[in-house]
């Protein structure tokens, strides 16, 4: 049912909602029951003989009963796993809007490059003279990666953007030890607004964190730098464009204020996706930056990894970038290994990084180039702001209605006295064929909705989700609670209790006892 502006009312919502089929099947979005539920031990997919007779060398460790693994034949095993995979929302399937995660669209041309043979079929351990193309784009890529940010050296070893920043604040400690300042400076400061993963890493090396306040504009503000700047400050970790979408505007003269106290700058490489082509961070005073592959330059991100998180050091740290690092003779290239009496923290990984990701991020760029990547990041700052601008009315800016980076950041004052929380926001964009944006993120914003849109989407597509917004804003305005109160009503599973499951997780399927009678 509509009522007059064309909105679902909470009668139609009821309506669609009491609906069941027999099958439990919403039409041909099929219902799948655990594997262990219909899987049969006696049924397999594939024929395997029985072993020769031979002596187990497992002692006490072998097995005594049966495995007891559900089976599955072919048809069935495929449909189980199609089925569920249709259950998933992906980039592929429509917008993402996660607020600093940059889930851009993944091009297919970098996937067919990161299958090409020489690149797919390799090892890390083969001899070097043997995979000379691979080492070769590496190169090539490293290169773009300090032609973009302003860099002296790149470490292209770490997995991901958290393995990043223990790489970058390794080397930071490297060099303060190397001055033999390891035993005074301890403290390492990280905004209010950081990601989780700053101060954890800073702790996770030894470091000790204090908190710098966020200003009521969004931002750092040097002066909040400066009362807490002493002998025993390490470094800041500091994101930039911030997890506000804000752009620290201030970021040259707190580098300044670092500097001149012998102290580093960290930035958070997360948000480079709306600067790329822009600003070079290392000319803004940034000392180490993680870069994540899968935010900015297209590889596949999260459960489509793996990730990658090069990071870039500027001249202060380049002596101590680890290994391994390519070395250019003439036309020869090699792996650096060993430390060999260098400054060189020494080896995060066991390996140089990953490959596919290399290959793919390397494709992106070059398939761009430099006005296309400088385009993009343009494109990402203007489709936020259009969706800020077309918010801005129903929707509350916690500072205020001015432009963003790459991501608009909203909070829940307009949802006062509604009856309707962010979480019932999110739940409901659910029913309407989206994944919710980022919630209650950053901490500083109370009830935060942090939405990026990315370069990927046209404007039609946005066109559509603010729409959908706005209808949604209309409806918790308007008092129509029902429509959020017990949302999603169309997902495969109604709304769950993430605080139960994240306390009380269930990890282990049990077989239920038979019912009496």
């Amino acid at each position: 049912m509509l009522n007059q502006q064309g909105r679902p009312t909470s009668a139609g919502i009821a309506g669609t909602r009491g609906r069941r089929t027999f099958t439990s099947n919403r039409a041909l979005q099929m219902e799948e029951a655990l594997i262990f539920e219909t899987g049969r031990h006696d049924v397999t997919g594939v024929d395997l003989d029985e072993p020769e007779p031979f002596a187990s060398r497992l002692g006490a460790l072998a097995r005594a009963d049966a495995i007891g693994l559900p089976g599955l034949s072919e048809p069935e095993t495929m449909r189980h796993y199609v089925r569920l995979s249709q259950k998933n929302y992906a980039i592929d399937s429509g917008l993402y809007p996660l607020g600093s995660c940059t889930m851009k669209h993944n091009p297919r041309l970098n996937e067919a490059m990161a299958r090409l043979p020489g690149f797919s079929d390799i090892h890390p351990l083969q001899p070097p003279s043997t995979v000379q193309g691979a080492l070769a784009l590496i190169e090539e890529l490293a290169r773009w990666l300090m032609v973009l940010t302003g860099a002296e050296a790149v470490a292209m070893s770490p997995k991901a953007g958290a393995h990043g920043e223990l790489c970058g604040m390794a080397a930071i400690k490297a060099a303060i030890d190397a001055k033999g300042e390891g035993a005074t400076r301890r403290i390492v400061l990280v905004p209010e607004s950081a990601h989780g993963t700053n101060p954890a890493t800073a702790a996770a090396i030894g470091f000790i964190v204090k908190a710098v306040p966020t200003g009521a504009d969004g931002t750092v503000h040097p002066d909040a730098v400066r009362a807490l700047m002493g002998p025993d400050v390490a470094a800041i970790m500091l994101t930039n464009p911030n997890t506000c979408g804000l752009f620290e505007k201030d970021i040259v003269e707190i580098a300044a204020i670092l500097h001149e106290a012998g102290a580093y700058f960290y930035c958070d490489g997360a948000n480079f996706n709306a600067i790329v082509g822009k600003a070079r961070p290392v000319d803004l005073g940034v000392d180490a930056m993680h870069i994540n592959l899968h935010k900015t330059f297209s590889t596949p991100h999260g459960g489509g990894g793996p990730g990658s998180g090069p990071v870039v050091l500027s001249r202060r740290l380049a002596p101590f970038a680890p290994v391994p690092f390519i070395r250019r003779d003439g036309d020869a290239l090699s792996l650096v290994e060993h430390t060999d009496g260098s400054q060189s923290l020494g080896r995060l990984t066991a390996f140089h990084g990953q490959m596919g990701m290399f290959v793919r991020a390397l494709s992106y760029m070059l398939s761009h180039g430099s006005d296309g990547l400088k385009q993009a990041s343009e494109d990402a700052v203007l489709n936020a702001n259009y969706v800020r601008a077309c918010l801005a009315d129903l929707m509350s800016l916690p500072f205020g209605n001015r432009p963003c980076m790459h991501e608009a950041l909203f909070d829940d004052t307009w949802l006062k006295d509604t009856g309707v929380t962010t979480l019932d926001f999110a739940k409901a964009m659910i029913d309407e064929g989206y994944h919710p944006m980022t919630m209650y993120f950053p901490l500083v914003v109370h009830g935060a909705m942090l939405i990026e849109p990315t370069e990927s989407e046209s404007r039609a597509s946005l066109d559509l989700f603010i729409m959908t917004l706005r209808d949604l804003a209309r409806s918790a305005l308007d008092g129509e609670t029902d429509r959020f109160s017990g949302a999603p009503y169309l997902a495969p599973r109604r709304r769950l209790d993430e605080t139960r499951a994240a306390r009380n997780p269930i990890l282990r399927w049990t077989k239920p006892k038979p019912i009496d009678g």
